[in-house]
């Protein structure tokens, strides 16, 4: 294999192994989460820039589940409605479109980082929810009030996320994953450090990843069953001075999610406390997580600094993983995998109306 061979999963075949990662873009209309023209360009020309998967951002499942005010959703048929244009012209360049479902937790009401970054208080904000009421530690700013979900509220998340499975189908989505990394919701239920329950939603492993596994199966129970669904996880907490998640805890995980229907585990790190150790981040530097993951059996998309047409195919050449997700490169270079293919040798999707530049 190669970084242009297809990557089939279930009744979905993407014409090659880049993924476009889900950026957040903070670029909704303030409280609407309605998808706009930033949505369907950005979108859209990493579609005609070759990519063989083009990935939203975070989308909120719930108005209360937004990192900001001005987060993408879809959570009203509204949303799904918004963002059908987009995943139509995705089709019309050859690509496939997915959707990262999404709750932020305790992480939620924040500005966007070209606003501060800090917490949204007052009437532009809201009241974050999280495994318990230990509000996100924020460094500068008062931290916000976070409100510890009860079992009937647990119920809730699980439901959002089924019925947003159900709206991504209607846009026309051809992926779905659910969002359980980087400090938000899902991945504060996996952690030990933000998960110190003493009910059936916390305490041993089978209980901290009960939330994710039952989104999962209502996810799965949701879409049709040639969708593929796909999970992003936070491989390591970086957090080795005390009890946290670990590597070893994902790679578990991720044979109990393969159980369950999951078809790929997107593996990031990182993002459940400002204390997080993190490594050195040279180039690659995340993929060891994808691989310990993948020991398992399960397909797995790589992060983390993948910046050259040489490193995403010798990714996938050497069988290190099964997706080169590229990230910050890609807003770069909306071109990347047509640039790629160039380099490698590889045939180029080339947009037929741009083939005299080629």
């Amino acid at each position: 294999m190669n970084l242009f061979t297809p990557f089939e999963s279930r009744d979905v075949t993407a014409r090659n192994r880049v993924m476009v990662s889900p950026m957040c873009q903070y670029s909704c209309e303030e409280e609407d989460g309605l998808a706009t023209d930033w949505h369907l360009v950005h979108l859209g020309s990493r579609a005609s820039g070759g990519a063989g998967i083009v990935m939203s951002e975070a989308t909120a499942v719930t108005p209360r589940g937004r990192i900001s005010p001005k987060d993408l959703g879809i959570w009203s048929d509204n949303h799904a409605e918004a963002l059908k244009p987009v995943t139509e012209f995705i089709e019309s360049q050859g690509a496939v479109s997915a959707i990262q479902l999404a709750h932020a937790g305790r992480k939620a009401s924040t500005n966007r980082p070209s606003d501060g970054h800090g917490p949204v208080h007052g009437d532009r904000g809201w009241t974050p929810v999280g495994p318990t009421a230990d509000p996100w530690p924020y460094a500068d700013d008062e931290p916000l009030a976070t409100e510890r979900l009860d079992t009937d509220g647990i119920a809730r998340i699980v439901d959002a996320f089924a019925d947003a499975a159900a709206r991504s189908v209607e846009a026309g989505f051809d992926i779905v994953e659910v969002h359980a990394a980087h400090g938000y919701l899902l991945h504060e239920f996996l952690s030990p450090v933000t998960n110190t329950r003493d009910d059936a939603y916390g305490g041993d492993f089978e209980d901290r990843t009960r939330l994710l596994r039952e989104v999962v199966t209502a996810v799965r129970n949701t879409v049709p069953e040639g969708m593929p669904v796909f999970v992003r996880i936070s491989a390591t907490d970086w957090l080795p001075d005390r009890d946290s998640w670990s590597v070893g805890d994902s790679a578990r995980l991720a044979r109990d999610l393969e159980r369950l229907g999951v078809d790929l585990i997107d593996v990031s790190a990182g993002g459940i406390h400002p204390d997080q150790q993190v490594p050195d981040t040279g180039a690659h530097y995340q993929v060891p997580y994808a691989e310990r993951v993948a020991e398992g059996g399960v397909p797995v998309g790589a992060v983390g600094k993948i910046t050259t047409p040489e490193g995403a195919d010798a990714l996938i050449r050497n069988g290190r993983a099964d997706l080169a997700v590229v990230g910050r490169e890609h807003l770069k270079d909306p071109y990347f995998a047509v640039h790629a293919a160039e380099k490698l040798g590889y045939d180029a999707p080339v947009p037929r109306q741009y083939t005299r530049g080629f």
